[in-house]
């Protein structure tokens, strides 16, 4: 929280003395987005995120103040943390702050540096939601802390959301959307995500990303009493900037026998680090799948135009509507529409009986999907205009919550005006 006491310049690894808490805590895997007004503020951000606490996090700093920002979000998602430094006061700072939240994203964190000493409008932001308030001068060790506090705070809400997805038969392409859409989280909207694939004896997101990982998954799973945030981290594979792979072994020499909790200590470690993470659930139902889908976020089921998918959606969509009563009720889509010469349950019919329409049709194109499978590539990579690339980044905004317009969103954006983001 802000103290109404301006501090002198520190550098980066300087603890400036007085300080309620001695300790800043490494900054996950993160996005932050500065715009400054003035040369010292962008230089104090800058040297921040050169700080060993930030080496994690990508940082982006731009002049212009809220203007900029405001004209940057207008086509562009949020970041996880935006800083914006601000000259204004009292009711233009708060009129501002209403236009950038027209075109913000729901899970954004703001931290506003201001350069008014005002016990009256601090009171006030923090009661519309913005995250922390600093008066300038700021060092860069005042930045890392506030961005540092947001996520280990004992109030602060986890960084990550966790979204599964799980097919509703075998052979449908469930693994294939996860790691599309993954890779769209990560590409298209800049997002730090991990794709975790969960299926330890035939898993196939190392072929898809064309990766050959030492380690991955079966050494957390294996070994739960050594699992924390930086043990996890040491077991990615790094597949782009934005994007991190954790990958199954794809070996039979051990039973893959898991108890309801063996892959909970490895979702709580990403859960505090990375913004995104995408399961990819095996098609098999026992305890441990059961409970990884239960205690997602948000869930995706993938099926294909026939009798057993159909069958098999609506029992596991109903199974979890009724376990997971206050949340989003499990999504799903059709893929492999449009096979020659199969009959098909069309899907009119079959959003009739789920009572619930598919946020994606995927169509059958065999040429795109094998090119894409046998080269290790994502189907963007292959054909980056096609319709299909198109469905994983509409898939991909969907489960971050980032769908809706950026005109349905004026003033229903958490954390600036405190309301709840519709799910």
């Amino acid at each position: 929280m802000i103290t109404y006491q301006q501090q002198p310049a520190a550098g980066p690894d300087t603890i400036v003395a007085g300080d309620p808490d001695d300790y800043i805590a490494p900054v996950p895997r993160i996005s932050v987005q500065a715009f400054c007004e003035t040369a010292e503020a962008a230089a104090a951000v800058q040297a921040a995120a050169g700080d060993r606490r930030m080496i994690k996090a990508h940082v982006r700093v731009q002049m212009g103040g809220m203007a900029a920002a405001t004209e940057a979000y207008r086509s562009s998602p949020t970041p996880n943390v935006i800083l914006l430094e601000t000259d204004t006061g009292g009711e233009e700072i708060l009129a501002e702050l209403d236009v950038l939240a027209e075109v913000c994203d729901a899970a954004t964190r703001v931290i506003v540096i201001g350069h008014r000493n005002d016990v009256g409008l601090y009171r006030e932001l923090v009661r519309r939601g913005i995250s922390e308030y600093l008066i300038t001068p700021v060092s860069p060790v005042d930045i890392v802390r506030a961005v540092s506090t947001l996520f280990h705070a004992p109030s602060a809400k986890p960084v990550g959301r966790i979204v599964a997805v799980v097919g509703a038969k075998g052979g449908v392409g469930a693994s294939t959307i996860a790691h599309n859409v993954a890779w769209a989280v990560a590409r298209d909207l800049g997002l730090d995500a991990v794709i975790s694939d969960l299926d330890l004896a035939f898993g196939t997101a190392s072929l898809d990303y064309n990766q050959d990982p030492p380690q991955g998954i079966a050494d957390a799973v294996y070994s739960p009493e050594r699992v924390d945030t930086a043990y996890v981290d040491r077991l990615l594979s790094k597949c782009t900037d934005h994007l991190s792979l954790l990958a199954a072994p794809a070996t039979m020499d051990r039973l893959c026998d898991f108890s309801a909790e063996s892959f909970d200590p490895v979702i709580d470690a990403l859960r505090a680090s990375v913004p995104c993470v995408v399961l990819d659930v095996p098609h098999v139902w026992a305890a441990w799948t059961k409970r990884v889908l239960v205690g997602a976020d948000d869930i995706l089921v993938v099926a294909t135009p026939d009798l057993a998918s159909l069958r098999n959606a609506k029992n596991i969509i109903d199974l979890l509507k009724a376990a997971r009563p206050n949340d989003r009720r499990p999504l799903y889509c059709l893929n492999q529409v449009g096979v020659p010469k199969r009959p098909e349950i069309k899907p009119p019919d079959f959003a009739k009986a789920l009572e619930d329409e598919p946020v994606a049709i995927i169509p059958f194109e065999p040429q795109l999907f094998g090119t894409a499978a046998n080269n290790g590539q994502m189907i963007a990579e292959v054909a980056a205009s096609h319709r299909i690339a198109e469905s994983f980044r509409h898939l991909a905004q969907l489960v971050t919550g980032r769908a809706e317009s950026k005109k349905s969103r004026a003033g229903r954006l958490p954390p600036l005006l405190g309301k709840l983001f519709a799910r």
